[in-house]
């Protein structure tokens, strides 16, 4: 890299660090997804972020959005499909199954992510699966079970399937479908591009609020409440997708997406720095884990 290039453009070009930044915000969504319980309503929150960043990434790209309008309308069908699936209706299905199932059997599933997009990967565009790659992946999934189990081995044999289990499966196949789908993303600005896809998130999402409203459940922000939105909104919403269409483009999906094993580690901190909850052994040996296994997915013959 020149040694001219600024700090700005040196962060934009670290795959691991931009990673790692989305990893905690994303930790942090969890976290405020407790916070948010009394505060603001599930799809109240899942739309109204949505609703805010496309009140201000809009404006700020109207220029940029009408120059690039022909490339992006030639991809019409996939900023719809990636809008739908990886923004909004991956966390609409998780919220679903939080009813049905408990948050051991979302911690495993979630951890399934990586697995799905190497798998998306060699189905699309025929992405080699290597030996230390898999293996990357299996170790870290050794550290999602440290970490859902609590350390237990007990917990997990009473590890059950419900419909709520069936619900996260399907939100982890759409959400690896919308990593895969980022390398077929049109060449254009990656601002303008996720403007485009929240666009659509949006626009979907606004149903999801609707039926809560017509089924009376849905709980307007407090004022604490608009605080965890105004978080959701900077942080998960805007940042972390830039941050991880990035990162997809520097390193591709079946690479970036092993980085998603670091959500249940990260969140667990924390909750212990932000909530007050104890931090266990088995963290840091989840921790170990899930490292460990992004080293070893990375590591190349000779």
């Amino acid at each position: 890299m020149p040694p001219s290039t600024t700090l700005p453009q040196r962060l934009w070009a670290n795959a691991y660090l931009l990673l790692t930044l989305t990893t905690l915000m994303w930790a942090g969504n969890a976290v405020a997804s407790r916070m948010a319980v009394g505060q603001i309503s599930p799809m109240a929150l899942t739309s109204l972020r949505w609703v805010f960043v496309c009140s201000i990434l809009p404006l700020l790209l109207r220029r940029e959005l009408k120059d690039y309008a022909p490339v992006l309308f030639k991809h019409r069908w996939l900023i719809v499909a990636l809008g739908t699936f990886g923004f909004t209706a991956f966390n609409a299905l998780m919220y679903i199954a939080g009813y049905s199932t408990s948050a051991i059997n979302i911690g495993i599933l979630q951890g399934s992510i990586p697995v799905f997009v190497l798998i998306g990967a060699f189905l699309a565009h025929r992405a080699r699966i290597g030996w230390m790659q898999a293996l990357g992946v299996g170790v870290t999934m050794l550290g999602i079970l440290v970490t859902a189990s609590q350390g237990d081995i007990h917990i997990l044999q009473h590890f059950t399937f419900v419909p709520g289990d069936l619900w996260m499966v399907i939100a982890c196949v759409l959400y690896a479908g919308y990593t895969v789908g980022l390398r077929s993303r049109p060449a254009v600005p990656g601002l303008v591009f996720f403007c485009a896809v929240a666009l659509v998130a949006c626009v979907v999402s606004l149903p999801l609020l609707g039926l809560e409203i017509w089924t009376g459940t849905v709980v307007w922000p407090t004022p604490k409440g608009w605080l965890i939105l105004a978080f959701v909104v900077l942080g998960p919403s805007l940042l972390a997708q830039l941050f991880f269409m990035r990162a997809v483009e520097l390193i591709g999906p079946g690479r970036a997406g092993v980085f998603v094993n670091l959500v249940p580690v990260f969140a667990p901190l924390l909750a212990v720095l932000i909530l007050g909850e104890q931090l266990a052994l088995y963290h840091g040996l989840a921790l170990a884990l899930v490292l460990g296994g992004i080293w070893i997915a990375e590591r190349r013959p000779g």
